[in-house]
């Protein structure tokens, strides 16, 4: 097969949430695989700062500040970016949020808010971009789903329910949108190391049981996350539809 099928020269990709972490590695592995990435947050500062990270680092890039739990803001900014900036080509659903906490406690407003990004925002987002896509007759989309779209640990309960309900609505994106010629595909990271995982990694207890029940024994590192969306963005992935490819590290493969 050739690498050319991998090429994503001048493709225009949206990332939300892309100011750190995933989000912002992913970023930059579009990038190295020449597409124009749009970095996303909801802070237009620190949106800045990481645009200017990725320029720093040697590749094109735009920015768009906007938060993705506003409907109306969303869809206008959808058309700006199409008018101002140019088609988006790639979307990744990245933004989301964790809180811990038992299920019986967790608090009605905590749950609202966590779906409201987690899973009300992917379905905002990908809708506006999906109409552009419908008219031009091609499009990606990848949502960021987790390893607990398919196990559950406890304090996270509200979180598995959301990201449950991403790899579901994946499946639907593909089966109203596969007609247009849109792939739309879940990428789901097991344990990595970012900033916000970074107590985790520090707690002893947790770190052995995590490398104790991961057959690769060790964290992910976030560069281990790029290919696979470059894969998903890509010609090469052209007939992988409403599918969850999950990069964890076997842990998903074994009881």
């Amino acid at each position: 097969m050739s690498l050319e099928l991998f090429e994503l020269t001048n493709r225009r990709a949206l990332i939300t949430g892309s100011t750190q972490g995933i989000g912002f590695t992913l970023a930059a592995g579009l990038a190295k695989a020449g597409a124009i990435p749009i970095i996303n947050g909801r802070d237009k500062e620190r949106v800045t700062q990481a645009a200017d990270r990725l320029r720093k680092m040697g590749f094109a890039c735009d920015e768009m500040a906007f938060d993705v739990t506003d409907r109306s803001g969303t869809a206008a900014a959808i058309d700006r970016i199409e008018v101002e900036i140019g088609p988006i080509d790639i979307l990744v659903n990245n933004a989301g949020k964790q809180d811990r906490e038992s299920l019986e406690n967790f608090k009605d407003d905590n749950w609202d808010q966590l779906m409201d990004l987690n899973l009300n925002s992917v379905f905002v987002v990908s809708r506006s971009v999906a109409r552009h896509m419908i008219s031009r007759k091609r499009g990606k989309i990848i949502n960021i789903c987790s390893i607990q779209t398919a196990l559950a640990r406890p304090s996270i309960a509200p979180y598995t329910a959301s990201k449950g309900a991403v790899a579901n609505l994946t499946k639907g994106m593909c089966a109203d949108w596969a007609k247009h010629n849109i792939q739309a595909n879940g990428l789901a990271p097991g344990y990595f190391e970012t900033e916000l995982t970074k107590n985790l990694v520090e707690d002893e207890t947790f770190n052995a049981w995590l490398c104790n029940r991961t057959p690769a024994g060790r964290w992910g590192q976030l560069d281990e996350l790029t290919g696979a969306a470059v894969f998903l963005a890509s010609d090469a992935s052209s007939y992988v539809n409403g599918h969850i490819l999950y990069i964890d590290g076997g842990m998903g493969a074994c009881v």
